[in-house]
């Protein structure tokens, strides 16, 4: 059985602390997010909440180092395995679905549609219960640390269904910025987009970088206005495929990956949906899948795609970019 140590250990001796220099030892939540089972912040949330396990003793200490050549670490009694092929997905969320692997309301999940895929996937961020749209998942814990990092300030794109019209100086107000609690924000981008001819709401379409919770919502709270809907349309420069409907999904080819990463965001028209994206591999949906009815919530099953040939690819692609 293999031996693991943790950093606040004041009692440690000077050979453990040399063997918690050997570049074997890993950080625990880092291991947990290589293998797949969650990002690094959710990943901390498994081990405070006792659901982590090292060699047959739950761990409830962040910090932990363990060596993964020697140590057997479990998550709820399974145990973790490394992946050998990194995955990356673009999943359009239907309203309603919790964006998590798991829910202790038994409410229905993004992990719902995920069911028979070969790879353990997790969502990179959140969209919220009542939000629909783009959202990705990986089994890479590195790519959704970078994708999360505030530093990247990576834009995200709505299109917002508010109530009323806001007047063109109330969306100055909100590109030139306004607080919020979580802080000051601002949208990088908004603009109206007219949809349909009725005076008692407006569609506008806003690019964000913070990802402050229910941020969008607020912000247009702030300038007096009610989000009747909204949907998440854009990652940088990556685009929501018009044919992709609510619970399909696509993998990313290394084109796609890339424009994640790109800040500046390819104008969209609303009128004939969210643009098409050619970075996108174009796949044949296979037979959908069937999904537990949860709590009162009736929902239809996701229609699983094929996995383009190049995910291998992908992934030497990205470990490239990392490195230069």
């Amino acid at each position: 059985m293999g031996k693991f140590e943790t950093s606040r250990n004041s009692k440690t001796s000077k050979a453990s602390q040399r063997k918690s220099d050997s570049p074997q030892l890993i950080r625990l939540n880092k291991y947990l997010s290589e293998c797949g089972i969650a990002s690094r912040r959710h990943a901390d949330e498994l081990i405070t909440e006792g659901s982590v396990s090292v060699n047959g003793r739950k761990i409830f200490e962040l910090g932990l180092r363990i060596d993964p050549t020697a140590d057997k670490v479990t998550v709820r009694g399974k145990p973790v395995q490394a992946q050998t092929q990194k995955v990356y997905i673009l999943f359009n969320k239907p309203k309603n679905v919790v964006t998590s692997m798991n829910d202790p309301l038994d409410r229905p999940t993004v992990a719902d549609y995920f069911k028979r895929l070969p790879a353990r996937v997790f969502p990179v961020g959140r969209l919220d219960w009542d939000t629909e749209g783009m959202i990705l998942l990986t089994n890479d814990g590195e790519f959704a640390q970078k994708v999360n990092h505030p530093s990247e300030e990576i834009w995200k794109t709505y299109l917002a269904k508010v109530s009323g019209q806001p007047s063109q100086e109330q969306l100055e107000k909100l590109r030139r910025g306004i607080s919020i609690i979580g802080g000051k924000v601002a949208a990088k981008q908004v603009e109206r987009i007219r949809k349909g001819t009725s005076d008692k709401y407006d569609w506008i379409k806003i690019s964000i970088s913070e990802g402050k919770n229910h941020q969008v919502r607020k912000m247009f709270e702030k300038i007096g206005f009610d989000v009747i809907k909204l949907q998440r349309v854009g990652i940088g420069r990556l685009r929501m495929p018009s044919s992709l409907k609510r619970g399909e999904y696509l993998f990313l080819t290394p084109m796609g990956i890339d424009k994640i990463f790109q800040k500046d965001p390819l104008p969209s028209n609303i009128n004939s949906g969210p643009a098409p994206a050619s970075n996108i591999n174009k796949l044949k949906s296979a037979k959908g899948l069937n999904t537990k009815k949860k709590s009162s919530h009736k929902k239809q099953g996701p229609k699983k795609r094929n996995g383009p040939k190049s995910l291998k690819a992908a992934s030497r692609d990205l470990a490239s970019r990392r490195q230069s």
